[in-house]
């Protein structure tokens, strides 16, 4: 175990020459006007073979928005002496765009070392947990070692548009590259400290609300109905959800639901015409003993008092709605491993908890796989001037290995 801690520790050249490769091959997805990820994923290939590795596969899903017809899905194995399991660990190789230039001091696909960070787009999400998992991958080859079971790498794309194309395919489309006593670790949500592992989930839905008026100049308003007034009614009164679905979970920070509305669409142009249509939107968070319909039909039942008030007609339109997958038990044994191999690594107790946001585990946790989603992460994904820190990246590397070798 320690000569493959120290043959990790030894490897952060080879990160920084890793990552600079990677950063240098935009993965955008064709929702972000992107190509695909089939660079990428062409170049991870070659690397998986000079690294030795001889079990390399790859799942092909369709999609015709990109030149090359599919989205890539690379799976690599390492035999165990038990090749009967599995240890996954699964990260994303797409990217998101670098948002606006002017933000960024440098390239954003050019990497740029700055004593332990390096600086670019995608070098923490979700970059750094596939440089650990490689890393482990590396040290397992030149050091010839045999873990008691196999570890399995899987690279998916499509993560930062709905994975769909990704692990939403390779569960739904070759669920059986898995077998019922594999373990699965998501490097792609953490926390600075080392400690957080996220073992559950919310779910959520996204609402689109329309309140329809009547326009007409503001000088005269008893000649139209504004839209505004009846709009601002049914925010407030999307706060009564908060007392309505008040259960506590304390997995989760908050330990409640939530229910906030968020975006405003713009009305009139100017300031004395009366407005006769406005729409809003919810963002909501929901604790699994609850029912998403129940709620919308709350929802719906305060629109029609509003209407009933304000003489206004209210719609509303689901934007995404998802209900939370099964969690992963603090008792099973992939907690277990990863609680073991923070303690080790970074004389932290791991702490299982709840998101709010939803992960690609709960693919995993859906067909009924326990996942863990952890990694030592900054909090860097989506930002300009993204970095990642070699330092976290070789220590979770070495967590892996615990995983895997204790």
């Amino acid at each position: 175990m320690h000569q493959l801690y120290d043959a990790i520790e030894g490897m952060r050249d080879y990160i920084v020459e890793l990552q600079s490769k990677l950063v240098s091959i935009p993965a955008l997805s064709p929702d972000n006007d992107g190509v695909g990820e089939k660079d990428k994923a062409d170049f991870l290939k070659d690397h998986l073979k000079d690294l030795g590795i001889k079990d390399i596969r790859e799942y092909k899903a369709p999609d015709d928005r990109v030149p090359c017809g599919y989205r890539p899905n690379i799976v690599a194995v390492i035999p165990g002496k038990n090749t009967e399991r599995t240890l996954w660990i699964i990260a994303h190789i797409d990217v998101v765009p670098p948002g606006d230039r002017t933000l960024w001091e440098t390239d954003p696909y050019t990497l740029v070392r700055d004593g332990d960070r390096i600086i670019g787009r995608g070098v923490e999400d979700n970059q750094q947990g596939l440089a650990s998992s490689l890393c482990l991958a590396k040290g397992l080859i030149d050091l010839g070692i045999t873990p008691e079971i196999n570890l399995g790498l899987m690279f998916v794309a499509d993560e930062e548009t709905g994975s769909e194309y990704g692990l939403g395919y390779v569960v739904k489309e070759h669920a059986d590259v898995f077998s019922r006593d594999d373990l699965f670790l998501v490097p792609d949500f953490g926390e600075p400290t080392s400690d957080f592992l996220e073992v559950a989930e919310k779910s959520m839905f996204w609402l689109k609300v329309i309140v329809e008026g009547r326009q007409c100049h503001a000088s005269t308003p008893e000649q139209g109905n504004n839209s505004l007034v009846a709009c601002s009614e049914m925010i407030l009164k999307i706060r009564q959800l908060y007392e309505k679905y008040d259960a506590r979970d304390e997995l989760f920070d908050p330990a409640f639901s939530t229910f906030e509305p968020t975006k405003k669409e713009a009305n009139v142009e100017n300031i004395n015409t009366l407005p006769g249509r406005d729409v809003f939107y919810v963002d909501a968070r929901v604790l699994a003993c609850y029912d998403l319909e129940e709620i919308l039909e709350t929802i719906r039942g305060y629109g029609r008092e509003v209407e009933e008030k304000y003489g206004v007609k209210i719609s509303d339109e689901v934007v995404q709605m998802e209900t939370a997958a099964p969690a992963t038990p603090v008792e099973s044994e992939i907690v277990q491993r990863v609680m073991a191999g923070v303690k080790e690594i970074y004389g932290k107790d791991g702490r299982p908890a709840g998101v709010g946001g939803g992960t690609v585990a709960a693919f995993l946790r859906r067909h009924g796989f326990d996942a863990v989603v952890w990694a030592t992460l900054m909090h860097q994904a989506h930002q300009p001037n993204e970095w990642a820190s070699l330092a976290a990246t070789v220590n979770d590397a070495k967590v892996m290995a615990h995983m895997l070798m204790a």
